[in-house]
């Protein structure tokens, strides 16, 4: 597939596909949003959680997070053998009591469980994935995955001026799976260090670690409906995937907070 960004995309004219890009821009807008009152509470920028990590933790992050992108696809793959898909509100539960005992063991406690929440966010893209019809154990749906892990995180200001979405796709085609991996791992270890910092802050462990897990795949579901919206509408149209993309970017800045 073609992603060079200078290429003339083809305009699209059904003002049904406009209604469903619309829809999508909305979800997009608000999925970040509990993130967004957390790093209020909190204070500070996004930035500023990473200085707050210890040496011992920004020095293994990275190593951590590409082992654990690794190894997710699989064990994903076979939770979901195992135990049916239960909708959003079972991910949504484990990855909270996840990031309860993760807070709770604190940077060492918080460390252990990134691996547990890799695996329970990829699922829940995975479930998301098969709703809309898609092949959750294709190469197709594991690369959108990763492009999901490369946007901006929940704890990021996204005003939609330079959209993670449309970056993350432009900056991460044309790769094999393990390869995607490679260049998506740091992108997402700089994003969970954020979540590792900010559950260290100042406020109860524990309550901290389950809000920012609950926040964190919360928005990953949103931004997965939105990827994986994209991908069924490309299907069901044929319009090409990156004609939609910048279809939404522009919603998203020509209707800017009103979407919200």
């Amino acid at each position: 597939m073609n992603t060079n960004p200078q290429q003339v995309l083809p305009p699209i004219n059904d003002p049904t596909v406009h209604e469903q890009i619309d829809r999508l821009a909305r979800r997009y807008a608000d999925a970040g949003g509990l993130g967004m009152e957390i790093m209020a509470a909190i204070g500070g920028t996004a930035e500023d959680l990473i200085k707050k990590l210890p040496d011992f933790a920004r020095e293994r992050l990275d190593r951590v997070t590409r082992l654990a992108l690794d190894r997710a696809f699989a064990a994903a793959a076979g939770t979901r053998r195992v135990l049916r898909d239960r909708g959003d509100w079972f991910n949504r539960l484990a990855s909270t009591v996840s990031g309860a005992a993760g807070g709770a063991g604190g940077f060492a406690g918080s460390m252990i469980e990134l691996p547990f929440t890799v695996t329970l966010l990829l699922r829940a893209m995975l479930e998301i994935a098969a709703e809309h019809g898609l092949d959750p154990d294709s190469d197709e749906v594991r690369k959108e995955c990763l492009r999901i892990f490369a946007t901006a995180g929940p704890l990021e200001d996204d005003d939609g001026t330079d959209l993670g979405l449309l970056a993350a796709r432009l900056s991460v085609t044309g790769q094999t799976v393990q390869g995607l991996i490679g260049k998506v791992a740091p992108k997402l270890s700089i994003t969970l260090g954020q979540k590792l910092a900010a559950q260290a802050a100042p406020v109860l462990g524990a309550f901290a670690g389950a809000s920012i897990n609950y926040t964190f795949v919360r928005y990953y579901q949103e931004i997965a409906r939105v990827h994986f919206g994209l991908m069924r509408l490309a299907n069901e149209t044929g319009i090409p995937q990156e004609a939609l993309v910048e279809a939404l970017r522009l919603s998203i800045q020509r209707h800017g907070k009103r979407l919200g």
